[in-house]
């Protein structure tokens, strides 16, 4: 009999609870904002996305500003350069710090080559603990999209364009709906313009979210409540 894989059965069990959370909880932005609920769908569990990387912090943590969805800038803590490779390249990401709250959590926001088309165009994101060593596990396959993929109720900060990966990233989650898939980031805020088209008829936004708390390497992203 084939043992059972560790690290895929406790991944099953996050996604099953965080579709039980989105389903039910008061907090879930499908429950807030009386969207219509499905499950979350994700590219299937793949090892070739979950790497080591090493976080090169800058000599002094200094202020950031993220465009939102509301054409708006959060302000963050830029903290350094998170190194790792996939499929044989040197990639970096820049890592964020949303300020007080969120203890030593931290915001890693990214684009790849599948946004936008099998994933959320805006981006997804990834969070981790902030550790003494600086060497992280870090697992696309635990990648998720902020809170605004699903209703335009909550605001969400989006990656620099130094966090847009020149490789496809089929790990963690996909879009979840077709016709809520802006191609790009500006695509989303323009459609949100005045006498332009909206891709839903949520509420107008009265709060910031992005996801729920993470089980392993998470957190909570900035805006989240």
């Amino acid at each position: 009999m084939a043992k059972r894989d560790p690290w895929r059965a406790e991944l099953e069990v996050e996604r099953s609870m965080k579709n039980e959370f989105m389903a039910r909880h008061p907090e879930s932005p499908f429950v807030a904002a009386r969207v219509p609920f499905h499950d979350l769908v994700y590219f299937p569990p793949d090892r070739t996305f979950r790497v080591r990387a090493t976080l090169d912090r800058a000599p002094t943590p200094t202020e950031a500003f993220l465009r939102t969805n509301r054409d708006n800038q959060a302000v963050m803590r830029y903290l350094g350069d998170l190194r790792f490779r996939l499929e044989s390249r040197a990639l970096k990401l820049r890592v964020y710090h949303a300020g007080e709250g969120v203890g030593t959590a931290v915001f890693v926001p990214f684009r790849d080559t599948t946004s936008g088309r099998e994933s959320y165009g805006p981006g997804r994101y990834v969070t981790l603990e902030l550790n003494e060593a600086d060497e992280y596990d870090l697992d696309f396959n635990r990648a998720f999209n902020p809170y605004c993929a699903y209703t335009e109720e909550y605001e969400c900060s989006f990656p620099p364009a130094e966090n847009d990966l020149p490789v496809p990233v089929r790990a963690g989650e996909k879009v979840w709906a077709e016709d809520r898939n802006p191609r790009t980031p500006s695509s989303l805020v323009l459609a949100r313009r005045p006498g332009r088209a909206r891709s839903s008829k949520g509420p107008p936004s009265r709060r910031a979210g992005s996801g729920p708390k993470r089980s392993r390497g998470g957190g909570r992203p900035p805006g989240a409540r």
